[in-house]
């Protein structure tokens, strides 16, 4: 059934990796992903894309020939692939941000 809300305090939190938690609503190919990352996420480079904004806290995110600070209010804007990878760290107690993302 197409949903016009997303409530997702009604979605369960899935923890894929340690410092990582999430609730993602899937429909039609698309998905909205809210994660909290804490401290304790292991260090890790990502080729995914991702697309989305900072609600909360401040994240540090390396790329291959540079690093950026992103803040709440702060869009990203990462896309897929190997020339994109990207590892972040969390630099406040966690980071709070939404995703919305091709499944």
């Amino acid at each position: 059934m197409l949903q016009y809300l997303t409530k997702f305090e009604e979605l369960d939190w899935v923890e894929p990796i340690e410092g990582v938690k999430q609730k993602i609503y899937k429909y039609n190919g698309k998905q909205l992903r809210l994660v909290i990352y804490t401290k304790e996420m292991p260090p890790h480079w990502c080729e995914n894309g991702h697309y989305g904004i900072i609600l909360e806290g401040e994240f540090e995110i390396e790329f291959q020939n540079e690093t950026q600070i992103y803040k709440s209010g702060d869009g990203v804007f990462i896309p897929p692939g190997e020339e994109h990878k990207h590892r972040a760290r969390v630099l406040s107690k966690s980071v709070k941000v939404l995703f919305v993302e091709d499944l």
